[in-house]
């Protein structure tokens, strides 16, 4: 699964275990319409492991921890089923020790989906998947939203109560003061979890936003396509362009927007031979045969907010249709733009290149909340069509 896809339940008892290579702290939160849970009783994991409908089982230290949901014993009024992850140990991120959740029928073990949160960082605790009921329905959502102060944030943030200790009264110090307390969180608190952040350090995802103005993207870096919380506008143009090395000959390249499904699917893609896709939500400036003149040499105008749900991820490709390799190409790069305003909100420069004929540049990611996010890639693979593009695109999302 990409983030913010989502597949109905096949099963009534499913089990969601999440693996990493190091040790973890998984939870699951029950909660209501408004979005919190109804006490604290509503907060699984392994010091409270049972709640309605839903427990906390031990992988033993040699099998993933997992969270246990049964649909039929879910009480009314619970509409979501969050599932929950940290590392065991004090402080460490996820940076590079990205995890895995897998969706199970709980009674036959059968796999239903995966999901692994791509590009984390400075993430501290992550919402993984989330179990919801739609139109009398249960279905599963890859969520992958990073929290920046430990597990203590997602509780808070889901109306869990976390008891700081009270301040000190001002008076004399006594001859050898006993150590503060530990936090306390009702339900017994875990014992490797990290002391809550101070109160100003809110919830964050460790990625970037527009709220500084233009973003310059190195390799693998995501940007959040909002400003100050806000969804900018939807219709972006994404551009594209190069010029001949070293005064060399003219150089066809191609520029492309594959389209996904949540299951990584082939949707449709659009290039010079195919101009518009997904009912005109994207659509192609028409082709370049020499990468001439200044500025954008292809542009691609997408209009988010037109992109049907079952597309979750784009990816924006270039290819060599005249076989030349990018060691032969300058100053190739994309940039995303808004359509309103022109205004350019993010740029991706290939400094570097590789003897190829394709490279995937950037994609966009939907995410559950509904918007999206850009991430460069600036990957080498060899294809000069598009065609040959769908394959080593999908393994990026």
């Amino acid at each position: 699964m990409t983030p913010g896809s989502n597949i109905p339940l096949s099963a009534a008892r499913v089990a969601v275990d999440v693996a990493a290579p190091v040790r973890l702290d998984v939870s699951g939160l029950l909660l209501t319409a408004d979005g919190k849970v109804r006490s604290d009783d509503d907060f699984i994991f392994y010091n409270q492991p049972a709640g309605p409908g839903v427990t906390y089982r031990s992988g033993g230290g040699t099998a993933p921890d997992a969270i246990v949901v049964d649909t039929t014993a879910v009480p009314p009024g619970i509409e979501k089923i969050i599932v929950t992850a940290s590392p065991d140990a004090a402080g460490q991120t996820f940076q590079g020790i990205e995890p895995t959740a897998t969706l199970r029928g709980a009674d036959d073990n059968s796999v239903l989906a995966t999901f692994t949160p791509p590009q984390l960082g400075t993430e501290t605790a992550l919402v993984i998947v989330e179990i919801y009921l739609r139109n009398g329905a249960w279905k599963a959502r890859a969520v992958g939203q990073g929290y920046a102060n430990g597990l203590t944030g997602i509780a808070t943030d889901f109306g869990v109560t976390v008891e700081e200790p009270p301040p000190a009264q001002p008076q004399a110090p006594a001859p050898a003061p006993a150590p503060a307390p530990a936090p306390q969180v009702t339900a017994p608190p875990m014992p490797s979890t990290p002391p809550p952040a101070p109160p100003a350090a809110a919830p964050g995802t460790g990625k970037i936003n527009l709220d500084k103005g233009r973003v310059s993207l190195q390799k693998n870096q995501t940007v959040s396509l909002v400003k100050g919380g806000r969804p900018l506008l939807s219709q972006v143009k994404m551009g594209l362009g190069w010029e001949p090395a070293y005064r060399g000959k003219d150089i066809d390249l191609d520029a492309s927007v594959i389209a996904y499904g949540p299951q990584r699917n082939h949707l449709d893609s659009c290039y010079f031979g195919k101009l518009t896709i997904l009912n005109g939500a994207i659509k192609h400036s028409g082709d370049n045969l020499t990468g001439e003149g200044g500025g954008d040499d292809e542009v691609i105008v997408v209009d988010l907010g037109r992109i049907p749900q079952e597309a979750t991820g784009l990816v924006f490709t270039v290819n060599s249709f005249s076989g030349q390799k990018f060691t032969e190409v300058a100053k190739a790069y994309c940039r995303l733009v808004d359509a309103a305003t022109d205004e350019e909100l993010v740029r991706f420069d290939l400094t570097s290149a590789e003897p190829q004929t394709g490279v995937l540049m950037a994609k966009l990611i939907r995410q559950f909340s509904g918007e999206w996010e850009m991430t460069a890639i600036g990957d080498f693979v060899k294809a000069r069509t598009v065609r040959n593009m769908v394959k080593p695109g999908a393994q990026t999302l």
